[in-house]
């Protein structure tokens, strides 16, 4: 029987909001039932408990699962899937450190001051659905992407364990994009466009609002200059020189208002949509002398884990179905096409590199294909 939307938002965050807790919740799926625990958030207790109640054999099952490029930091061959699972019987350390192991494992943070003695070996073949769920469920509570999986096979879970199937957890984002509706609005004149409104978007899980800000009268039988913005607290709010953030979003207003008008989607898709911490701790490993793109891969992610369906459901409700983007990204152009919206045009939309961004731009012309 499908899930309902209701279901798969609200079972999916209260999971989430159990692994950011550091607690366990119960993963079902075709295959099998889970005792699932984030790696990040993972402690001795919470290890020693979840093991105790699983049982000695299904202890032994249990292993870790990582995303393919951070397996690949791991020396870890690769297995043809996005997912792998690492045997947790197999990891060379006494049992009352392997928490700490497994917290290490997921966190790239230690791979240079305190080398792992890889390669570590993983599980043959096809990880099951489960892994993957686990990892979009560390995602959506924007954890590091590892987790740990310990086979229930017939035991019984105390009622009070937060439940979560695989199917509801791989479809939150298409449900939660889906269920965007708007909830609020009010006239916002800012600095560089005094005739704007503001209007609030809320998807069914209660995360996150997007915002879109609306500015003079555009007219939604033409296409309308669009500017799709992920929010950067550190460069829209405390002016980061690291990145170019700021000076587009007020380039953006500033070129939409000379237009005559035109919306400007304000996206909650912190650091290309692995949020705030994990975009500092992104921050960190360019410190060390990798690039953005290769910081995001050795901690777990993609280069860019954002997706424009929600963008497309907004503009769907301020009723507008063809756009001239303002971007330099070809993926957003791509991304919102494949979401349903005719983009008509691109619009360049660059600033000028200063001493403590050159490099990042550099990259995203040479590796993301970006227009500058």
């Amino acid at each position: 029987m499908p899930l309902d939307a209701e279901t798969i938002a609200v079972s999916t965050d209260r999971a989430a909001h159990e692994w950011r807790r550091g607690r366990a919740v119960l993963l079902q799926s075709a295959e099998g039932s889970y005792l699932a625990l984030a790696a990040e958030t993972l402690s001795e207790a919470a290890l020693a408990q979840a093991l105790a109640l699983a049982g000695a054999a299904a202890g032994a099952e249990a292993a870790l699962a990582l995303t393919a490029q951070r397996g690949a930091v791991l020396h870890i061959l690769p297995n043809g899937h996005d997912t792998l699972l690492l045997p947790l019987a197999e990891l060379p350390v006494p049992a009352p450190e392997r928490a700490s192991l497994i917290r290490d494992l997921a966190d790239a943070s230690r791979d240079l001051a305190a080398p792992l003695r890889g390669p570590y070996q993983r599980r043959r073949g096809a990880p099951p659905a489960a892994a993957a769920a686990a990892i979009k469920l560390a995602k959506v509570a924007y954890l590091l992407p590892a987790a740990l999986l310990i086979p229930l096979g017939d035991a019984v879970m105390p009622d009070l364990l937060v439940r979560v199937q695989a199917e509801a957890v791989v479809a939150y984002d298409q449900a939660a994009a889906e269920s965007l509706k708007p909830v609020s609005q009010a006239r916002l004149p800012v600095a560089d466009a005094e005739d704007a409104r503001l209007y609030a978007f809320r998807a069914a899980d209660g995360g996150p609002e997007h915002f879109a800000l609306v500015i003079g009268r555009p007219d939604p039988g033409q296409p309308v200059l669009a500017r799709l913005h992920s929010e950067c607290f550190t460069g829209d709010l405390l002016g980061s020189l690291r990145c170019d953030c700021g000076e587009q979003l007020r380039g953006a207003v500033r070129t939409i208002r000379e237009a005559g008008g035109g919306v400007l989607l304000y996206m909650a898709q912190e650091g290309r949509g692995i949020g705030l911490v994990n975009k500092l701790r992104a921050y960190q490993l360019q410190d060390e002398g990798f690039d953005t793109v290769e910081a995001n891969l050795r901690i777990g992610y993609a280069a860019d884990e954002r997706w424009f369906l929600p963008a497309a459901r907004m503009l769907q409700l301020l009723g507008f179905s063809s756009v001239r983007l303002l971007t330099n990204n070809p993926e957003k152009v791509d991304g919102l096409a494949a979401a349903g919206i005719d983009v008509a045009e691109r619009v360049p939309h660059k600033f000028p590199a200063n001493s403590h961004n050159e490099a990042y731009l550099a990259t995203k012309k040479k590796r993301s294909g970006h227009y500058l």
